[in-house]
């Protein structure tokens, strides 16, 4: 029996793309801040992160970050 394909909901909330929007805006005016040492974004990519974290604040439907991967340091072998 075939299986029925699932409709995909969006991953991203209208809010949130709103929020970038602005974020992506302020940028290209040069108005845009990064958080603490408030000195000037530049990046695209950063910009959105900006956007998303703001609309996650917001309680916008967005994904969560992606966990930074760590590295399993293997156990070095004493040699005697």
């Amino acid at each position: 029996m075939p299986t029925k394909k699932k409709a995909s909901s969006r991953k991203y909330g209208a809010a949130a793309s709103t929020a970038v929007e602005r974020e992506m805006r302020a940028m290209k005016e040069g108005k845009l801040k990064s958080g603490r040492s408030k000195k000037k974004v530049t990046s695209r990519k950063q910009a959105i992160a900006i956007g998303l974290s703001e609309a996650r604040k917001a309680g916008a439907k967005v994904p969560n970050p992606k966990k930074k991967s760590t590295k399993k340091k293997s156990a070095k072998k004493k040699s005697a």
